[in-house]
């Protein structure tokens, strides 16, 4: 009875929020949190279905159902549906079973084929990327077209007219399935698609010789067809020509959209576009980027249960005790006065450690404090090391990765630095602007939309939550963290403008699918891909 009443208020809660339009919704996804997760993707595909599904809309994901090697706790509560279907590709007839569990209001569907059962990572092991890794994706994306067809979900199927949400290439061969396989027959006429890119630089690429294996027609080859330029063969007589999943879904999805408008707008640059931006070009009138919202379950100061003291933008008092824990926990000087600078993040190129570790020795000649925590290069993991002993009551280096403490930093920290090269939509600023911390980071991608310069002389007073800069170069880091040091050391009631301007921004999921509704909208106004 007391869940009854919960789950009541919770309904009463979000009655405002109702979508005007509801759909049946169909994700497709490599990876979807609690379940499987190795980065954002997860994260995406395990909060915006339930904020979609908390709107009206009927969801469901379709995912792998990965066991390493054993029976994962993970989909204890999913059950076995008692629906096989046989999938013609790779020279036979491949037997899927279906698991499911009904769990925030939404469908949770998952694949089981033995392939999904082995040691290792989702997508391989310390020996690198799995060899049949085209293989078990193909196989999601044939089960994840006919599950809204056979599997009797709450009673009922999902039916045709279904939206399909396919993330990044693991889905890719969604839309092109559809378009080739379903709709010359008259199935999933009145269906539509969308291509969510998280990653360009992922994109599903095997040798052309594959093609037959996938179980398309042979017409369709051009729609997957690719083709490397000289620079990137192997050698005089390669020809360099490929099949390549994301080509396909970027050629027959009805809409695209990426994890940004920024990155929207990079993904058809020749620097960004990872050799598509031509054909990301091409599609323009249908390419839009929503930024990725953030768990207020898990990312909240005022109930966090990973800091020491909680806070909100009407009382900050809780942040400078948690810096103050924060300091004693590293074994820091324990000094309101001096600004604490965080890094959070892995340590690889893309992440612009090389550049942090260049400014480092003309940084630590200020009075502050700096933070980070990451594990990743080797060398870099050792310069950490050897900064923090060269720099002990001025420098700490986390190797590894912890989630308890990488919230004690957001929260602890009045700085966060993320000096990226390149950041499709990047969270961590997200994380630091909700917990009151400040951003400095490289204007690409998402942390040039979510990060607002600050102006103190705006037309209505001050503005911003931080600031953004480019080019990405040493000196102008090094500069644009002077200016936040001397601003929080010498402009106290600006700096605390910038915290609260950043903790009432409002980066929930709950936004976020308002934005995906509109893309619905468009979606089912157009007709859907027909070759």
């Amino acid at each position: 009875m007391v869940g009854k009443e919960q789950e009541s208020e919770i309904m009463v809660g979000k009655e405002q929020a109702r979508a005007k339009v509801t759909h049946s919704i169909v994700f497709v996804t490599g990876e979807a949190s609690p379940y499987a997760k190795s980065g954002g993707l997860g994260d995406v595909c395990g909060s915006l279905p339930v904020a979609l599904a908390a709107r009206g809309h009927r969801v469901m994901v379709v995912m792998p159902r990965y066991l390493n090697g054993t029976s994962d706790k993970n989909y204890a509560n999913a059950f076995y549906t008692k629906k096989h279907i046989r999938i013609p590709c790779f020279g036979g007839d491949h037997e899927v079973t279906f698991f499911h569990e009904y769990r925030d209001s939404v469908d949770w569907v998952f694949v089981d084929h033995p392939s999904y059962h082995r040691p290792g990572n989702l997508y391989g092991d310390k020996f690198g990327a799995y060899g049949d890794n085209q293989f078990r994706y193909t196989l999601l994306c044939y089960a994840a077209c006919e599950a809204p067809l056979v599997l009797e979900l709450g009673g009922y199927i999902y039916g045709q007219n279904c939206m399909f949400v396919v993330n990044d290439w693991h889905a890719s061969l969604v839309p092109v399935l559809l378009a080739a396989k379903y709709r010359p027959f008259g199935v999933y006429k009145d269906s539509r698609s969308i291509l969510v890119i998280h990653n360009l630089a992922h994109q599903g690429v095997e040798p052309a010789s594959t093609y037959p294996d996938l179980g398309l027609p042979p017409e369709w080859y051009g729609a997957l067809e690719w083709v490397f330029p000289e620079w990137a063969r192997r050698h005089a007589l390669d020809k360099g020509e490929a099949v390549n999943f994301l080509k396909g879904a970027v050629v027959t999805a009805d809409r695209i959209v990426t994890v940004s408008k920024g990155y929207s707008w990079e993904v058809t640059t020749a620097e960004g576009g990872q050799g598509l931006d031509e054909l990301l070009s091409s599609r323009k009138s249908v390419l839009n980027g929503i930024v990725n919202g953030i768990d207020i379950n898990d990312w909240n100061p005022a109930t966090d249960e990973h800091i020491p003291y909680h806070y909100s933008a009407d009382d900050l008092s809780g942040k400078a005790k948690c810096k103050a824990a924060l300091q004693k926990e590293l074994g820091l000087p324990i000094r309101p006065d001096v600004p604490l600078i965080g890094f959070i993040g892995r340590l690889d190129y893309q992440k612009g450690i090389d550049l942090i570790k260049l400014i480092m020795p003309n940084l630590m000649r200020e009075d502050i404090q700096f933070v980070m925590l990451g594990s990743g290069d080797q060398e870099l993991e050792d310069w950490m090391r050897s900064t923090e002993s060269n720099f002990r009551d001025k420098f700490r280096g986390w190797v590894g990765f912890s989630v308890p403490v990488s919230h004690r930093i957001t929260a602890g920290c009045d700085i966060l630095l993320m000096p990226s090269r390149f950041e499709p939509c990047g969270l961590n600023q997200l994380y630091a602007m909700q917990y009151g911390t400040v951003p400095v980071v490289h204007a690409t991608g998402g942390l040039r939309d979510t990060v607002e310069n600050f102006n103190p002389f705006g037309d209505n007073g001050e503005q911003g939550t931080g600031w953004a800069f480019a080019p990405l170069t040493t000196e102008n880091m090094l500069w644009t963290l002077r200016t936040a040091i001397s601003t929080y050391r010498e402009h106290k009631s600006s700096w605390e403008g910038l915290m609260k301007r950043g903790m009432s921004k409002d980066f929930t999921w709950d936004h976020a699918a308002e934005q995906y509704e509109q893309i619905f909208q468009w979606a089912f106004i157009d007709q859907p891909y027909v070759r």
